[in-house]
């Protein structure tokens, strides 16, 4: 029999029990940390069936999530609950990205290829540094 405690408690699957958000996604591998996938809830960059929701929400299964990271926003469709973050083939069983998210991640990814360096803020270069320059002293 497997209680509170028993080192195989958390190795079963929770088919009936309730699932924390953050705990969900971490589960999913949204997010690395369960401390991030909870900062980015308090954060507002996820929405639980179109609402801001707390971290400690209980997530069902049909439910719809929203996560933005960075520029990018994926809606899914919970299709299983885990408390557990296993493999990258197991997480992927978890949830279901609509049609539209895909389309629309994939529309923005052709976007960005076609702008290079749009988004690349690395160390300006000396030329660049040089235009900073005749720039400041234009204004001052």
């Amino acid at each position: 029999m497997r209680g509170r405690g028993h080192p195989e408690a958390d190795e079963a699957p929770d088919h009936g029990a309730d699932t924390r958000l953050d705990k969900w996604l971490w589960a999913a591998r949204f997010y690395k940390t369960r401390s991030l996938a909870a900062d980015a809830i308090v954060g507002g960059k996820v929405h639980l069936n179109g609402d801001h929701a707390k971290r400690a929400k209980p997530v069902q299964v049909g439910d719809v999530i929203r996560v933005r990271q960075g520029i990018y926003e994926t809606t899914v469709r919970v299709r299983a609950l885990a408390n557990r973050r296993g493999s990258a083939t197991e997480a992927a069983k978890l949830y279901e990205e609509t049609p539209e998210s895909r389309a629309a991640r994939d529309a923005l990814a052709v976007q960005m290829r076609s702008m290079p360096g749009a988004y690349d803020a690395g160390r300006p270069s000396k030329k660049d540094r040089r235009d900073i320059a005749r720039l400041r002293d234009l204004d001052g």
